[in-house]
């Protein structure tokens, strides 16, 4: 009896050795099971990426599979089932306030501070809330910014929108901006300093009728007056763009190859300009849209999904990203690289992003006012401006 525990002793002894060998070999219990989603159109180069992603660790052995799962369908897809979703998949960031209230995402800690130091401002307000960061923006793809005829306009010129007003009406020329839209019409207020926020009970909470509010309403008022304003959809836009009319417009990445084929080797585009606001030049800002990679809160190795989150949205990836599906970068110094900067359209997004703000914290109780507001100045409204700004607030606020 003595002798078969002796050899049944040995023999765990031994299984405990190979079990420990398995391990510093590189054996079956090393392997770090990640699951990925993307969508359709990436799954090419996140297979690439995760290969890159393998060889830059080799000190450790994943088993990474990818699925597929659409930015806009994420959020559904990983509250049906949070136990089965993937450890790190890509959604839109104006789904975060809701992935963060059902508990779906993991806090990115893993290198947070070399994550925002290289990350465009807006991308990472995008992915904030209550001083906690819940992923990581891979690109800055859904914005706007200015097009403009560069054998209208000099670089110079296009800096300053009432330098714009004045060139276009002196010449009888139109600029072009859908100001009765809260998406475009947000750009005056936010640019001076106005905010959208979301309080403790969950409630719209705007500024946009206070002392600069009053000032920015009383701008827009004044741009809407021009003779060289033109507002309106799309359709409307590139209408007049082909006729030669309008010669500067704000307008997104989408309408890139419109502007390129109307406005021939004048082709250009930049980020928004600056205003006079009382005396002091205030810069525009506007809200963007960017893709970002959660990790699930479910995932039972953070810090290894927290890493190939990093990685897939770092630099390099990102440049690859652009030059695979020309998707505009929110990597500070993916967005200044060359390969960038030579497609107008987005080297302007890029620019534009610094001063975009994230539409996480704008409700929809904000889009119909807002839109109510701008259609007042685009029919000339002469009344008070504050008691116009008064109403959009309230009616916002309710």
């Amino acid at each position: 009896m003595k002798k078969l525990i002796r050899i049944f002793f040995v023999s765990l002894v031994t299984l405990s050795l190979v079990a420990c060998g398995a391990k510093e070999n590189g054996g079956d219990a090393e392997v770090i099971n990640l699951k990925v989603w993307g969508s359709q159109d990436d799954q090419q180069l996140l297979a690439e990426l995760v290969e890159d992603f393998k060889e830059a660790n080799a000190d450790k052995e994943f088993n990474i599979e990818l699925g597929v799962v659409a930015e806009p369908d994420a959020k559904d897809q990983v509250l049906g089932d949070l136990e089965t979703a993937a450890d790190v998949f890509a959604f839109a960031n104006d789904q975060l306030r809701d992935l963060v209230g059902a508990g779906a995402l993991y806090e990115i800690t893993l290198n947070k501070d070399k994550i925002i130091e290289e990350q465009m401002e807006g991308a990472i307000d995008a992915v904030t809330l209550d001083g906690k960061m819940y992923g990581i923006p891979f690109t800055a793809d859904n914005g706007y910014f200015l097009y403009y005829d560069a054998n209208f306009f000099s670089e110079d010129d296009v800096k300053s929108l009432d330098k714009i007003l004045e060139k276009a009406e002196a010449e009888g020329k139109q600029v072009f901006m859908d100001v009765s839209n809260g998406w475009y019409i947000a750009s005056f207020f936010l640019g001076a300093g106005n905010t959208i926020e979301i309080d403790e009970d969950g409630k719209q909470v705007v500024d946009f009728n206070n002392d600069i509010g009053v000032k920015v309403g009383e701008y827009i008022r004044d741009f809407t007056a021009s003779k060289a304003f033109l507002t309106g959809d799309d359709d409307i836009m590139m209408s007049a763009v082909n006729d030669g009319k309008v010669v500067a417009a704000v307008s997104g990445a989408w309408k890139a190859d419109e502007f390129e084929a109307a406005y021939g080797d004048g082709y250009a585009a930049t980020k928004l300009p600056e205003i006079d606001l009382d005396g002091e030049k205030v810069q525009m800002a506007s809200f963007a849209g960017y893709k970002v990679y959660g990790i699930s809160s479910a995932t039972k190795h953070p810090e290894e999904a927290m890493a190939l989150a990093e990685f897939l949205s770092n630099e390099e990836s990102q440049v690859k990203r652009f030059k695979a599906r020309s998707l505009g970068p929110s990597n500070l110094k993916a967005a200044e690289s060359d390969e960038v900067k030579e497609n107008i359209a987005l080297s302007a997004l890029a620019q534009q992003g610094v001063f975009a703000h994230s539409q996480k914290d704008v409700l929809g109780s904000y889009w119909e006012p807002a839109e109510a507001f701008g259609e007042e100045l685009e029919n000339g409204y002469s009344g008070d401006i504050k008691e116009l700004l008064d109403e959009m607030v309230r009616q916002i606020m309710e």
